[in-house]
């Protein structure tokens, strides 16, 4: 299989189509050997518009989706970023072709090892993967931009506070079947302004705060 070619018609016939038209975003897409990163059982199907299985429990989001979240990141060559939920290390590979320095967490140890031996198969040396709980982020006015992968049923403000002024956060909020993607910037030391973008389904991130259940 001539992959450059399927990648490509990866970006142009799903992500472009999905409104991202960034075409730094779209040429890290094209760049990073997506097959690389998704686990040999489903390699057939690495360029797929679908979620693809991964060790525990967890999934590798659509092409569409990674590419959306990158257009909002708008990473620039001197950023640092945050990600939370490292997966296979994929959206973690594309992050790093646009900035200076990726710090990925990532809460299942097994999926942390993954991730470390993608990116080095993929020549990828401005990231680090470390096994931590995303939940636990107690940083202020640190990143660039930051990536939330796993989705809130109910938002934390953390993340945000973690961005420095001009930040930018990508957070998927609320429950199956309807979620949010938001976008959220940092405008000021007690400033941040809201976007939704679009609705979607993601794996919930672990040991995120849940929507009560009242029993009447």
């Amino acid at each position: 299989m001539n992959t450059s070619a399927v990648r490509n018609q990866m970006v142009e016939q799903q992500v472009r189509t999905w409104d991202v038209f960034d075409d730094r975003v779209l040429d890290a897409m094209r760049d990073v050997q997506r097959d690389v990163f998704v686990p040999p059982a489903f390699r057939g199907v690495a360029f797929a518009d679908t979620s693809i299985p991964l060790p525990a429990g967890q999934h590798m989001l659509p092409p569409k989706i990674h590419g959306r979240i990158l257009q909002v990141l708008d990473l620039a060559s001197g950023d640092v970023a945050l990600e939370i939920g490292a997966g296979s290390g994929y959206l973690t590979a594309c992050m790093a072709k646009l900035c200076s320095r990726v710090r990925s967490l990532e809460i299942h140890p097994e999926l942390t090892e993954l991730a470390r031996m993608n990116l080095l198969d993929a020549a990828i040396n401005n990231a680090a993967v470390e096994t931590a709980d995303g939940m636990q982020l107690q940083e202020t006015a640190k990143y660039d931009a930051i990536a939330v992968t796993g989705s809130l049923p109910v938002y934390d403000e953390r993340f945000q506070q973690a961005l420095k002024i001009g930040g930018r956060l990508f957070v998927v909020v609320g429950t199956a079947p309807i979620m949010e993607a938001w976008k959220v910037l940092r405008l000021g030391e007690r400033e941040w302004q809201r976007e939704s973008l679009f609705e979607t389904v993601i794996d919930p991130l672990a040991n995120t705060a849940r929507v009560s259940q009242f029993v009447f």
